[in-house]
C-alpha cells in the first residue's frame, strides 16, 4: 500500500499503469490513450473506481466471481494457509491437506464418476493439459496414433498455444501460428447467426452432426477427443438448441472418442446446476474447472478425469510427464475449498435455480423487447442480446461490431459492465446478485439501450 500512496490520483496511476503494464486482449496505444478505469474495492456485486464511483459489475469479473466480491472468510483462509503451509509442490510423491480435501470435494459435487483431478493455474493451461492427458491416455492404450482433437468454430478455451489451438478464435489464430497440427473446428451452435430458414431443433441437429462428418473425414483410429463448452461464453454466449447435446452425446458414445466439456464458466452454479454437463444432460469423460472453483479470489483451475479415464494412468500409463510448478497450491486449494463450502451451505446455486435465475430470465427477455434487439437468451446465470438493425429479420448490422462498442461504451458510463462480443451485449454476474440488483442491472442496460440506438441514428448506422 505504500508503493500505491506514491499515486494517489487516477491521472497518476494512469500514468503509471500506461508506462509499465502491457494488459491482456487489449490494443495498447488505445487504451494508454484513454487511461485505464482503475477499480479500488468491491464489495457483493458492486466494484468502485478510483473517482468514486459505484458500478455494477454484471460479467463478475471474467465470468469468476460467483460468491461476489468482499467474503472476509476467504481471506483469512488464506491467512492461515500462508501460515502454517505457504507452498510446497506436488511432485516427487507427495501432498498436503488442503488438495487433498479440495480433491475430494470435487468428487463428491461433479456428476456421474468424475473423480480424479489434475491440478492447474487456470483454464487455459488446465486446457492444454487435456491436450497432454488425452494424447497420453490413447498412447498408454497401445493407441498413439489417436492424436487429434476435435473443437468449435468460435469456441473458447484459453489463450496458451494449445488451448488457444482447441479454441475457434479467428483473431487469435492470426497471432502467433496458430492452430497448433493435430486439431480441427466444426461449425457452432448458432442458431441466431447461422440457423438459415431451419428451426431451432433441426439447426442444432445439423450442427451436431457436423462432429460425425469431421470423424469419419479426420479417421476415428486417428481421433482423440471432442472438446466444447456447454454454453459458448466468450463467444457470444451461445446456447445450443435442445436437440444438440443429446445428439452430440450419441455420437461420442458411438465412436472411440472422447467427449471433454470445459466447465471453466459453466461450472459451479453458472448455468443452475452445479456444472453445465447436469443443465444440458451431457455425460463427459473429462471437465475442464477453474473460474468458479475459487470465484476468481486466487488462481486455480484443473482436469477432472472419470473413472476409466482416470484408471488408465492408475494402471498402465507410467509416468506422466506433465505439471506445474502451482499446481494444487496450497492457498489456492483451501481458499477454493472454503469457496465450495459457502456456494454449498448457503444454497446459492440453489437459489439460483429456484429465484433470482427465473427472476432474471424475467426481466432480460423485457429486454428482448427493445427495438435494438433481435434475440434474448439465457441459461442461468448467463445471457446474451443481440443487438440488430432489424429485430423481426435476425439482420447484421453492415459495419459489424460499430453498435456493440457503442453500447459497451454507454454501460460503462452509467456504471454497468456489460461486455460487447461483436454485436451482442453479455453478462454473467455473481450468482449472489439480489432481485433488487437485477432491477438495477436491467434499468442501465436498458438505458444504455436507448442511448445507443439514438447514436446508431446519427450515425446512420440503424442499416
Amino acid at each position: 500500500m505504500d508503493h500505491l500512496a506514491n499515486h494517489p490520483t487516477t491521472a497518476d496511476m494512469q500514468a503509471a499503469d500506461a508506462a509499465h503494464h502491457l494488459h491482456p486482449f487489449t490494443d495498447t496505444a488505445a487504451l494508454n490513450e484513454k487511461g485505464a478505469r482503475i477499480i479500488t474495492s468491491a464489495k457483493g456485486v458492486m466494484l468502485r473506481d478510483s473517482e468514486g464511483n459505484d458500478i455494477l459489475d454484471a460479467m463478475a469479473g471474467l465470468w469468476c466471481v460467483n460468491i461476489g466480491y468482499g467474503r472476509n472468510e476467504l481471506a483469512d483462509v488464506a491467512s492461515r494457509q500462508m501460515r502454517e503451509l505457504p507452498y510446497y509442490n506436488t511432485f516427487f510423491q507427495t501432498s498436503h491437506p488442503p488438495v487433498i480435501a479440495l480433491a475430494e470435494k470435487i468428487a463428491a459435487l461433479t456428476p456421474g464418476d468424475l473423480n480424479r483431478t489434475f491440478f492447474s493455474c487456470g483454464g487455459s493451461d488446465a486446457n492444454d493439459t487435456n491436450i497432454r492427458l488425452v494424447r497420453h491416455y490413447w498412447a498408454a492404450l497401445g493407441k498413439p496414433g489417436k492424436r487429434h482433437i476435435i473443437a468449435r468454430k468460435n469456441g473458447y478455451h484459453g489463450s496458451a498455444m494449445g488451448s488457444a489451438s482447441l479454441g475457434g478464435m479467428a483473431a487469435m489464430h492470426a497471432q502467433g501460428g496458430l492452430p497448433i497440427p493435430d486439431i480441427s473446428h466444426i461449425a457452432q451452435p448458432y442458431w441466431y447467426g447461422e440457423g438459415g430458414d431451419l428451426s431451432p431443433e433441426e439447426f442444432g441437429l445439423k450442427a451436431a452432426r457436423a462432429l460425425a462428418e469431421e470423424i469419419e473425414r479426420v479417421g476415428e483410429d486417428n481421433v482423440a477427443a471432442f472438446i466444447a463448452e456447454p454454453v459458448q461464453g466468450a463467444g457470444g454466449v451461445i446456447v445450443p438448441p435442445s436437440t444438440y447435446w443429446p445428439e452430440i452425446q450419441r455420437i461420442c458414445d458411438a465412436h472411440e472418442i472422447l467427449l471433454i466439456a470445459d466447465e471453466v464458466i459453466t461450472g459451479f452454479g453458472r448455468t443452475g446446476a452445479w456444472f453445465g454437463a447436469q443443465t444440458y444432460g451431457i455425460r463427459p469423460d473429462i471437465i475442464t474447472i477453474a473460474k468458479g472453483l475459487s470465484s476468481g479470489y486466487q488462481p486455480i483451475g484443473g482436469s477432472v478425469l472419470s473413472e476409466h479415464v482416470a484408471a488408465v494412468f492408475a494402471e498402465k500409463g507410467g509416468e506422466f510427464n506433465h505439471g506445474y510448478t502451482y499446481s494444487g497450491h496450497p492457498v489456492a486449494a483451501a481458499v477454493a475449498l472454503e469457496n465450495l463450502r459457502i456456494l454449498e451451505e448457503e444454497g446459492i446455486v440453489d437459489t439460483v435455480a429456484r429465484d433470482t435465475g427465473p427472476y432474471l430470465a424475467t426481466r432480460w427477455a423485457e429486454l428482448g423487447e427493445h427495438p435494438l434487439v433481435g434475440e434474448a437468451r439465457i441459461s442461468g446465470m448467463m445471457a446474451a442480446l443481440e443487438l440488430s438493425p432489424d429485430a423481426t429479420g435476425r439482420k447484421a448490422f453492415a459495419e459489424a461490431g460499430a453498435a456493440g462498442l457503442i453500447c459497451r461504451d454507454h454501460c460503462f458510463a452509467g456504471n454497468l459492465v456489460m461486455r460487447h462480443v461483436g454485436d451482442k451485449m453479455i453478462i454473467s454476474p455473481p450468482l449472489v446478485i439480489s432481485r433488487a440488483e437485477i432491477d438495477v442491472l436491467i434499468e442501465r442496460a436498458h438505458k444504455a439501450l436507448d442511448l445507443t440506438m439514438v447514436d446508431l441514428k446519427a450515425q446512420g448506422l440503424m442499416r
